[in-house]
């Protein structure tokens, strides 16, 4: 028996004190993000093209409009964010940098509210930065993890790695390959430790590594880590991507990715997530 005032498993509710305190964090977000120069975007609910961003369309949640055309429910923000303001809206405006404060769904019921900005020709410096100086903003110094999706696709593609073993980092398997260059690269987490590894590496993988440091190091931050091999799940990440937690909770992921001919970096903060974390503080 489902009784008229239960909601839905992973299903969000804030009132009172709770959604005083979400509305002031969006508040704020909101003016520091005025203040570095972006512009707020509400993107629809319903979406034609979530599936082209997502490995795994189990997640999301399928509905049909008025013809009959498959929609699904906003399970993310940034591709179609990015397709509004260069496709639709392309002939109003060619402002670059965007912003969003919204929820996503995923099926069955999940629903995650996000505090989210993307840059058009921005890069991931640019953005972690960004997001490093909003959750500061909360008194939060979490750790920050970051990566090169083109890693653990040069090791799926020219070294006969799966992808599998990448995504759920089977480091069993990756020890049992014929590489003596894998385990330093999976174990790397260090900048200062980063070139005794480079030095090892094929000059393709190489190449990626300097990439991905060249990137970390222009970051002012303590608490900050490599994860050559890890493989985000969102299909439009190209290159430099990262994950910010505490205590093994996801706070905010970001990176660089691309749409057909449009370059850009992006991030999300998992709202609920902060929100959460402090409520735990206290």
């Amino acid at each position: 028996m489902i009784f008229e005032h239960e909601i839905p498993s992973k299903s969000r509710l804030y009132f009172g004190e709770s959604a005083k305190q979400k509305r002031a964090m969006e508040n704020r977000c909101s003016e520091m993000l005025y203040e570095e120069g972006f512009e707020e975007i509400a993107t629809p609910l319903f979406s034609y093209h979530q599936h082209q961003s997502f490995g795994d369309e189990r997640q999301l949640i399928r509905l049909n409009d008025e013809s009959n055309h498959e929609v699904t429910l906003r399970a993310d923000s940034t591709i179609d964010t990015v397709r509004i303001v260069t496709k639709r809206l392309g002939r109003t405006t060619d402002h670059k940098k965007w912003f969003y404060i919204q929820p996503v769904v995923s099926y069955p019921t999940q629903e995650i509210h996000q505090v989210g900005a993307e840059y058009l020709d921005g890069r991931l410096h640019d953005v972690l930065g960004l997001n490093i100086k909003l959750l500061a903003e909360f008194d939060l110094q979490p750790l920050i993890q970051v990566s090169n999706i083109r890693i653990p696709k040069l090791l799926n593609t020219r070294y006969g790695i799966s992808l599998e073993t990448l995504k759920t980092m089977d480091v069993e398997s990756l020890f049992e390959t014929n590489y003596p260059w894998l385990r330093p690269l999976l174990e790397l987490e260090n900048l200062q430790d980063a070139p005794k590894v480079i030095e090892q590496l094929p000059q393709d993988l190489a190449t990626e590594l300097e990439k991905l440091c060249q990137s970390a190091s222009k970051i002012a931050f303590d608490k900050m880590v490599l994860a050559p091999l890890y493989y985000a799940k969102m299909q439009y990440y190209e290159g430099l991507t990262y994950r910010i937690f505490e205590n093994n909770t996801i706070l905010a992921r970001g990176g660089e990715y691309r749409d057909g001919n449009i370059e850009a970096a992006g991030f999300a903060i998992n709202t609920d997530a902060v929100l959460q974390m402090k409520q735990n503080e206290k």
